[in-house]
């Protein structure tokens, strides 16, 4: 079963790598927020029509659980889609992956689980062949404001992931899933007024590709907290690593060839994949639980 989860992470990153260009071509016709509301709701409705069955047993925990995720997923999201309204994808891409090595740190503080030595040699030849795959660049904290809030939503991300693998465990995939996909479009429309952003022009583009990646979020959500209720958030973020060489592979099909540095970058992140996902799996004694089950239980 972990296998099978590993393998669906993967299909994850693959969708991933794919929505920086979609995104970054719908911001040219539409505010972040609409955007963001029309995909998150699209995907909301969608799984509403295949667990609407399921709603009468919701506990308290999904209920919690869900709107937490929703208003770390809104933020992150939010706040990336402004950033591609000023940056191209491929720097985007790169300062998103600075959750990466954020998301050990953050586990260790939150959930008490230090991370093994292994696991920090797999982060890094994951992170450096980021660095290497996006070609690295100087950022300008004082004078990008889509650098500044690329790098907020990395921050999210990285608690996203960690607060995934502590709400997970004891609760229901798809409940969990729709009450986060709900929050987060909700707070998408309703902050539109406040953040001045209007209605746009109606666009066939952005409609089918928010409603697109509606679709592929609905999917993507459950599966990430399904997989996570096993998998720890570092483990998880070593897979999510291989976002930016799926991006590499579309942007090859589309026409764009990588640099020798970018390839180099690829087999990093390859070899950081190996070496996390070959480790032996240890299995918890039935009378003891993982720091993400007990993280859950404060819930």
């Amino acid at each position: 079963m972990r296998y099978q989860q590993e393998l669906a992470l993967c299909f994850v990153t693959m969708i991933w790598g794919a929505t920086f260009l979609v995104i970054r071509m719908a911001m040219e016709a539409c505010g972040p927020l609409f955007f963001v509301g029309l995909r998150f709701g699209s995907a909301a409705l969608i799984l509403l029509a295949l667990s609407w069955t399921l709603l009468a047993q919701i506990t308290r925990r999904e209920l919690l659980g869900g709107v937490l995720l929703g208003c770390i997923v809104f933020l992150g999201f939010a706040l990336q889609t402004a950033g591609l309204a000023s940056l191209d994808a491929a720097k985007s891409a790169f300062l998103t992956a600075f959750y990466v090595p954020l998301v050990p740190l953050i586990e260790w503080l939150l959930m008490k689980r230090r991370p093994s030595g292994r696991s920090f040699v797999s982060l890094s030849l994951a992170f450096v062949g980021v660095i290497l795959l996006s070609g690295g660049f100087n950022i300008n904290l004082e004078g990008s404001r889509g650098e500044m809030l690329t790098l907020l939503c990395s921050l999210l991300f990285a608690l996203e992931i960690v607060c995934t693998g502590m709400v997970a465990p004891g609760s229901n995939t798809r409940r969990l899933a729709l009450v986060e996909l709900t929050v987060t479009a909700l707070l998408s429309f309703a902050l539109m007024p406040v953040t001045g952003e209007g209605l746009p022009e109606f666009s066939w583009f952005v409609v089918l590709s928010a409603c697109g990646l509606g679709v592929s979020t609905a999917l993507i959500q459950s599966v990430i907290v399904w997989a996570q209720k096993t998998i720890p958030p570092s483990r998880a973020t070593l897979i999510y690593t291989a976002e930016p060489v799926w991006g590499g592979i579309f942007g090859y099909m589309a026409g764009e060839r990588l640099a020798p540095s970018a390839l180099a970058g690829c087999g990093l992140v390859i070899s950081g994949l190996l070496t996390s996902i070959g480790r032996k799996n240890k299995t918890l004694p039935e009378n003891k639980q993982s720091g993400a089950d007990k993280g859950a239980d404060s819930l």
